[in-house]
């Protein structure tokens, strides 16, 4: 689709992936409005970039009820919705508390589906727009000590899929995006650093460049790096293998 004219909404555009994108559809001469919980980031945002900021917190039912149905009618029809927003947790399935489950699933997944939800009817009246859902390389093949995570990722990825196949014929388009390890401030929020020498983290712009050819070219899937379609293969085709080599490399 062509980005430049449209209108696109971008979760998490505090920073990480989400604040790239952003920055990115701006460059392509997308009017963006920007979503997140850090204000001070969120300005710094606008005041250099020229994107429309809203602050809003996506694990609050009132926050996002309240932008859906106050914020959201005042801007004009959202062409390209980008969920990045995600919420992280790394401890073992025990250590987990409800509160941890709901703050999880409620950001990695209540939220993008309640978007969509949200501007998905005058979406599909116009004929011609894109939902992209980031999700992640977890929530396709599962990370010890990131159970909740994997799950609440495979369930966007689950529902990427699924609306993309209700939506055909629709004109408007579903992009599930798997990124790796992506040099954020995720890992510090999650409760523990990323302390790997291999695979290193993408820097966050990488990925921006991949979600905006994506939409352009109307991809259904984006894998970044490539390469991690390689274990995404090998989980799928052959799981024991898969088990035994992560067990080993693990």
């Amino acid at each position: 689709m062509d980005i430049a004219g449209s209108t696109a909404l971008v979760t998490g555009a505090s920073s990480g992936i989400g604040r790239a994108v952003a920055i990115a559809l701006a460059q392509a001469g997308a009017q963006v409005v920007g979503l997140g919980r850090d204000m001070s980031a969120l300005r710094s945002l606008a005041e250099t970039r020229g994107i429309t900021v809203l602050q809003a917190d996506l694990e609050s039912v009132d926050d996002l009820q309240q932008f859906v149905e106050t914020s959201l009618p005042d801007f004009p029809p959202i062409d390209i919705l980008v969920n990045c927003a995600g919420s992280g947790r790394f401890a073992p399935l025990a250590e987990h508390s409800a509160e941890d489950v709901d703050r999880l699933l409620a950001v990695n997944v209540r939220a993008p589906i309640a978007l969509t939800q949200a501007v998905l009817p005058r979406m599909r009246r116009r004929g011609r727009a894109r939902v992209v859902n980031v999700a992640s390389i977890a929530g396709r093949l599962g990370v010890p000590n990131e159970t909740v995570y994997s799950a609440s990722k495979g369930a966007l990825a689950v529902f990427s899929r699924a609306l993309d196949a209700e939506l055909a014929g629709t004109g408007v388009g579903v992009t599930l995006v798997i990124p790796g390890v992506v040099r954020t401030a995720f890992f510090e929020r999650r409760g523990a650093p990323y302390d790997r020498g291999w695979p290193r983290p993408l820097p966050p712009e990488r990925v921006a460049r991949a979600i905006v050819r994506a939409i352009a070219r109307d991809q259904a899937e984006v894998v970044v790096p490539g390469w991690l379609r390689i274990p995404i293969w090998l989980q799928a085709t052959l799981p024991s293998l898969y088990g035994r080599l992560e067990r080993w490399f693990g």
